[in-house]
């Protein structure tokens, strides 16, 4: 639609001197009779609105302008944060939050039912932890 807009305002130029010639009468006569030809009536290019501030899209023509900034808020308000937010919120879980948190039940649910402890106190063997002397704490702080 714009490009159509800046298509007429470029062409039209080039082709209305050969639709408005005027004939004018070299006679030195004292009547006012003159041979003429009806002239084009095309309508004179409004200026734009005095306080009219563009939005950016066509800064000659307000109509067009408006009509291009509705048309694209509408696409970009309505097709992608509506649409797109409802994509993103029913997309499948690629980090695999939810999997872990299900995981997790089954794994205490095996548990309870073999009758073993939830949290094995000896996950990690105590031969494997290696903890600082106290000559390299020295005076830090322990908070437990």
């Amino acid at each position: 639609m714009v490009l159509l807009a800046g298509l007429n305002r470029a062409l039209w130029p080039k082709l209305r001197p050969a639709t408005q010639w005027r004939l004018v009468s070299t006679s030195n006569r004292k009547n006012n009779e003159t041979a003429t030809a009806d002239v084009c009536k095309a309508p004179a290019a409004k200026a734009p609105p005095k306080n009219w501030i563009s939005f950016g899209y066509d800064i000659r023509d307000q109509k067009e302008d408006l009509h291009a900034h509705h048309s694209l808020m509408f696409v970009g308000i309505s097709l992608c944060l509506m649409i797109g937010g409802y994509v993103w919120a029913y997309a499948p879980d690629l980090n695999l939050r939810d999997w872990a948190g299900r995981e997790a039940f089954l794994e205490l649910r095996r548990r309870e039912a073999s009758g073993g402890p939830l949290i094995d106190p000896n996950f990690l063997p105590v031969d494997r932890i290696v903890l600082p002397t106290d000559e390299e704490l020295g005076d830090t702080e322990i908070i437990i």
